[in-house]
């Protein structure tokens, strides 16, 4: 693999929480960091200091649908907070399909379940992208 390492931060979207998870497309392993519990601006101000801190190149942001792949309310909750994290921080939104990450965070036995869905989400887009892209 040449080119540039890329560096992610990974969101997984809720009304009272985001859980976020970082990785790079060197390692391609993804990492739990934390849970924002925070509404509004302030959960922007939030995100903004982790973005000045972890320089990312793209975020990825987990988009929820029912098992049977149709949208739900939380499906165009979660895309509008892709564009305000796009439109704030200008950087690349990617999405994940997050239909079981919180499940499997759960079955993982994490201590933090919204960082580690957010981690899980991160992991799989590693795994569903090519290693160069963006």
């Amino acid at each position: 693999m040449s080119g540039p390492t890329l560096s992610y931060l990974a969101f997984d979207y809720g009304l009272k929480r985001v859980g976020v998870a970082t990785g790079n497309s060197l390692m391609r392993q993804a990492q739990p960091l934390r849970t924002i519990a925070a509404e509004g601006d302030a959960r922007f101000v939030q995100i903004g200091k982790l973005i000045d801190e972890w320089r990312p190149d793209a975020l990825v942001i987990g988009v929820p649908f029912h098992p049977d792949g149709a949208e739900h309310e939380n499906t165009q909750r979660a895309r509008k907070f892709g564009r305000q994290l796009q439109g704030r921080f200008h950087l690349p939104v990617h999405e994940v399909d997050e239909r079981y990450s919180t499940t499997e965070a759960i079955a993982g036995g994490a201590k933090d379940l919204d960082a580690a869905s957010a981690a899980i989400l991160l992991q799989q887009y590693f795994n569903e992208v090519p290693e160069r892209s963006e």
